[in-house]
């Protein structure tokens, strides 16, 4: 088993004994004379939270079998080992700010129920997350 899934699998233990600790806790420790039972809320999320970690360790368990040794599996490995190329970022493009005032003009309508400027906001997103993807699609001269 490689890194990540023990990791995965340690946080599973860990949620899956502390929901069980939590479950006693809330049924024999009665602070307030009205409430009685467990507390639900919690014992829910830790249940789930241990079961979403089981399941990607899974997942990452069946993938790293797949896989050959990766740099943090291996005991000599140097930081170099894993740099590589981490892609192409854009050095100058007004997309993403003005994706970022999309976001903004949906959100304030959204907060305020403008259904005009939600429908605004949203056909303005799409707009520019689809001009952000395709800037270097389009020729030079049609910027």
């Amino acid at each position: 088993m490689k890194s990540s899934s023990k990791i995965m699998f340690g946080l599973t233990t860990f949620l899956g004994l502390i929901a069980v600790v939590y479950i006693i806790a809330t049924v024999m420790v009665r602070d307030d004379a009205y409430l009685q039972g467990a507390e639900w809320a919690g014992i829910v999320g830790l249940v789930l939270s241990a079961g979403l970690t089981a399941m990607l360790g899974g997942y990452i368990h069946i993938t790293e079998k797949r896989t050959d040794i990766l740099p943090e599996d291996w005991e000599e490995a140097e930081v170099e080992d894993k740099a590589g190329v981490l892609g192409f970022f854009s050095a100058s493009s007004i997309w993403p700010f003005l994706m970022s005032v999309a976001v903004l003009v949906l959100g304030l309508g959204v907060i305020y129920l403008h259904w005009w400027l939600i429908v605004f906001g949203a056909a303005f997103l799409v707009f520019t997350v689809v001009m952000l993807n395709m800037q270097y699609n389009i020729p030079q001269e049609k910027h």
